[in-house]
């Protein structure tokens, strides 16, 4: 969507961008790779799942789906945040039905087994006369859970990698933001009929800009991004936000800034492998997150965040932002459908990627990396 390579060379193409050709036919359509995606990359990746401001007290709590799994994710008694899986160790009943909301204790809705916050089984009507029971023996199965930059992320691999190891290269990067301590005014959900990967690739370039955003290019021009993340699993830079404006519908500022930001007419867009796109703005951050329902169908839920200080000003006006990037968003999921509805042509070839695609070509080598 938003960032590109501006420095390569003007009358060729980088080493890794020789004969880039965009993903055949088969990687957004076919139920098979789909299906390899979930179990390869959904089943063993760390993903996204919100962030710690959904959950700030002890009992709160929100369901969420992971490859086909749903979880309920929930703040202790100990204030530590836990994910298990949302399944009776009894007979196997669903335990939370509801989104969110807040519990003393999770009970079956079946057989009344209770389980207390951090998974163990403290209630069992009617077991204690049957043969060897303990109920030490029949807690909730935990998921493995991490948090980063106050984002919680779930991992349903056995054994993966630490979320922190995962993270080292980007230690540090984004501390001016104070990302942990951000407060969410607005989540907008998005049901977009196009696949997942197209809307990593729409988001890691604007050679596209000009023609699909002329109220974001007017503000921030589409030539003027550098990237510092080219390879990998966490990709993209930032663009050049003209002076004296902001991405606004008014054009100005609509919050106190998050931080003690550094380079204030500057934007950063990071996409991070395999369900997180991180957009860092001067007085507010967006994040999406991207779950695929189907070859071509994917559900994009995306939050605003801004200081806890912002909520408190008169000058507070989150909507300015919200409404400027809601308008801009849907802009890109329609492209990303008609790119859907031209992919599934019998005409369709891999198309060469041109030197502003640079990120989009390496999201490309990296997704084929895991895959492979």
């Amino acid at each position: 969507m938003h960032t590109q390579a501006t420095r390569a060379f003007p009358k060729t193409l980088k080493p890794a961008m020789v004969g880039a050709k965009s993903l055949p036919q088969k990687y957004f359509v076919s139920p098979d790779v789909f299906a390899d995606e979930q179990h390869k990359i959904f089943s063993k990746e760390w993903l996204l799942i919100g962030h710690q401001s959904q959950l700030p007290g002890a009992g709160e709590f929100f369901v969420v789906t992971v490859a086909d799994e749903s979880l309920i994710v929930v703040r202790d008694q100990q204030r530590q945040i836990r994910a298990f899986y949302n399944v009776c160790r009894h007979r196997g009943s669903r335990l939370k039905e509801e989104a969110c909301g807040h519990t003393s204790a999770i009970q079956c809705p079946y057989h009344a087994w209770t389980y207390a916050l951090d998974g163990r089984l403290m209630g069992a009507p009617h077991m204690d006369d049957a043969p060897g029971f303990d109920k030490a023996d029949y807690s909730l199965p935990p998921v493995n859970l991490g948090l980063w930059e106050g984002f919680i992320f779930v991992n349903l691999g056995k054994n993966p990698e630490p979320l922190e190891k995962w993270f080292a290269p980007l230690s540090g990067k984004f501390s001016h933001w104070n990302v942990s301590i951000l407060q969410p005014a607005k989540r907008i959900e998005y049901d977009v009929h196009a696949n997942w990967k197209l809307m990593f690739e729409n988001y890691s370039e604007c050679y596209h800009c000009p023609g699909v955003h002329p109220q974001l290019q007017k503000i921030s021009p589409y030539d003027s991004a550098e990237n510092d993340l080219r390879d990998g699993p966490f990709l993209g830079g930032f663009m050049q936000i003209n002076p004296g404006k902001s991405l606004t519908m008014s054009g100005n500022a609509c919050a106190a800034f998050v931080g003690k930001i550094e380079k204030l007419q500057r934007v950063f867009y990071y996409s991070i492998f395999p369900n997180m796109l991180l957009s860092l703005h001067p007085e507010y951050i967006m994040v999406h997150q991207l779950w695929p329902q189907s070859p071509e169908r994917t559900l994009i839920v995306c939050d605003w965040f801004f200081h806890p200080d912002a909520f408190l000003s008169e000058k507070f006006i989150p909507d300015d932002a919200i409404e400027f990037w809601d308008t801009t968003n849907r802009q890109d999921w329609h492209v990303c459908e008609l790119s859907q509805q031209g992919i599934g042509s019998r005409a369709y070839r891999p198309g060469p990627f041109s030197s502003r695609e640079s990120i989009p070509a390496a999201w490309d080598r990296y997704y084929l990396r895991v895959m492979r």
